[in-house]
């Protein structure tokens, strides 16, 4: 069995499997990326909460995970050359697990970049500005007199919805027929703009009939579905 002992995370987070993949995360637009992915590919996992109203995020065994106090974050038990391999950053996450299964990413090269440089879109582009804009609608933001701040990332938010708009015209999914790391790093991330946040109306949801009917195909996957609530919510 492999021991895991040695990631100092584990004090706090008990592997009762850990021949399994370990995934700390919470259900976030950036948090059910990994667990959505681990869903569709099958891969065996245990999920640890890293409860942010307990700021677990902030504890000196999560940092020494992820210095960065970000989630999700992964330890691969299996990781290249059978050694267990720390990970963290949502697009990095996704991009490993795609390799590691061949699954969700295209087998040839042309199509692999790509399909990355769109996870970069949205790595770079839509979360940053999404969660910027979030913060002004949902959150402390709300409350600021000087609302050019949140016009800034409103605009922004628009102009990179109608990108995606214009790539999905005739697609399926990002890259086509095939669903891909891409939709898995894009959509939680529009479900939360326009479902958590409720900026459907300030982006006008209307005028992107690609993007709502992409966004609809994604939330009918079963692996979609059962991660958006990974980890689940304490009981009460």
């Amino acid at each position: 069995m492999t021991d895991l002992n040695r990631f100092e995370v584990t004090r706090k987070w008990p592997a009762q499997y850990p021949d399994r993949l370990q995934l700390y995360s919470m259900p976030t637009p950036n948090g059910v990326k990994a667990a959505i992915m681990l869903e569709e590919t099958g891969l065996p996992y245990e999920v640890h909460r890293v409860a942010f109203e307990k700021d677990d995020q902030n504890s000196p065994e999560y940092l020494s995970l992820n210095p960065n106090n970000k989630i999700p974050a992964i330890i691969d038990p299996n990781g290249p050359g059978g050694a267990p391999l720390a990970l963290w950053e949502s697009g990095a996450i996704l991009m490993y697990l795609a390799e590691k299964t061949c699954q969700c990413i295209p087998g040839d090269a042309a199509g692999r970049y790509e399909t990355l440089q769109w996870v970069m879109f949205q790595n770079g582009g839509i979360g940053p500005m999404f969660g910027q804009l979030g913060f002004f609608l949902k959150f402390a933001g709300k409350d600021w007199e000087d609302k050019r701040p949140q016009q800034r990332f409103l605009d922004e938010s628009k102009r990179l919805l109608g990108v995606l708009e214009r790539r999905l015209e005739g697609r399926s999914w990002i890259m086509g027929d095939a669903y891909t790391i891409a939709d898995i790093t894009t959509f939680p991330w529009i479900n939360g703009l326009l479902n958590f946040y409720g900026a459907g109306d300030l982006v006008d949801v209307d005028r992107l009939p690609n993007v709502r009917r992409v966004l609809q195909a994604f939330l009918a996957r079963p692996a979609v579905a059962k991660g958006l609530k990974i980890p689940a919510a304490p009981p009460k």
